[in-house]
């Protein structure tokens, strides 16, 4: 039985063409996909990847930890002012805005100076805030960060870092940043644990302690990870996330970002080093400015 012949007939001659044929459209479509790669680099190099940044703070007076907390003078200073003069320093933003439900806020962030979209009270979190004040805008926006008004002593470069972040990753349509949690914070369920795999994108998010071991107490030597307020949206995503139905982890620990993971999408995260301090309660404003005159901040 013949397997295989090498005669010069008619059938051989198709059989080179259609050889010779595949290998120029082979070549043509890797020509274009290292074309396209080229491009995509060069894009994210120059910053025209997902390059309209807006800075979205949002701030409501009804709270039920701390009623009117944006409003709380911080050394003489509303508190929501210093967020804003911190967020105006990042060189990624655009544009920074105040959401509120609330006219006194608007009143007061007017004063100083703070661009301010008026938004529903029917707004379940941050998130839904950011993207309402977003459309009231009407501008086109790649990026959307969530600024927490709370962090009053939020480092511009952590900003500048998660935009970055998301510009680089195309696959993932949320970013957000940790850094090392103190072991007396392992057990405050204000204090939000992060883990992440080992490209960096978030695997949970917990007000418990993460990883947990089966001794039950705080492994010293683990490089636990305390999750930041400060997020940064794709903006199409953004538009996608109020539609998304609550989900179970979501609404068992109360934590926004469990929607974007349960529902598939993946969430960059970036490591920094940083002294959160953000303002929960009535009692951490005495903590703040405390620390505030340690480090001569006016």
């Amino acid at each position: 039985m013949t397997v295989c012949s090498s005669g010069s007939g008619p059938s051989s001659s198709t059989g080179k063409a259609w050889i010779v044929h595949s290998l120029l459209i082979g070549a043509a479509v890797a020509a274009a996909v290292v074309a396209h790669g080229v491009f995509f680099r060069r894009l994210i190099r120059r910053g025209g990847y997902r390059s309209r940044v807006v800075g979205i703070i949002p701030a409501r007076f009804a709270s039920s930890r701390f009623q009117g907390k944006p409003l709380v003078h911080i050394l003489g200073k509303p508190m929501i002012q210093r967020t804003w003069e911190r967020a105006k320093m990042a060189s990624t933003l655009d544009h920074v805005v105040v959401a509120t439900d609330d006219e006194t806020i608007a009143k007061c962030c007017r004063v100083f100076g703070a661009d301010v979209v008026m938004t529903s009270e029917a707004c379940k979190n941050g998130t839904e805030r950011c993207n309402e004040a977003l459309e009231k805008l009407g501008k086109d926006y790649d990026i959307v960060v969530n600024i927490q008004g709370d962090e009053p002593l939020i480092e511009p470069e952590i900003i500048d870092g998660i935009v970055k972040s998301l510009q680089q990753c195309p696959d993932a349509v949320f970013s957000t940043a940790v850094t090392s949690l103190k072991p007396e914070d392992g057990t405050d369920p204000n204090r939000v644990k992060c883990i992440v795999d080992n490209n960096g994108f978030a695997i949970y998010f917990s007000r418990g302690l993460i990883p947990y071991n089966k001794s039950g107490k705080i492994n010293p030597q683990f490089p636990y990870l305390l999750h930041l307020g400060i997020q940064s949206y794709d903006a199409k995503f953004l538009k996608i996330y109020p539609k998304l139905s609550p989900t179970p982890l979501q609404l068992e620990e109360d934590l926004e970002q469990l929607k974007v993971l349960e529902n598939g999408y993946k969430m960059k995260v970036i490591k920094v080093d940083h002294e959160a301090h953000g303002v929960d309660t009535p009692e951490d404003v005495d903590k703040m400015e405390a620390l505030m005159r340690a480090r001569n901040i006016a």
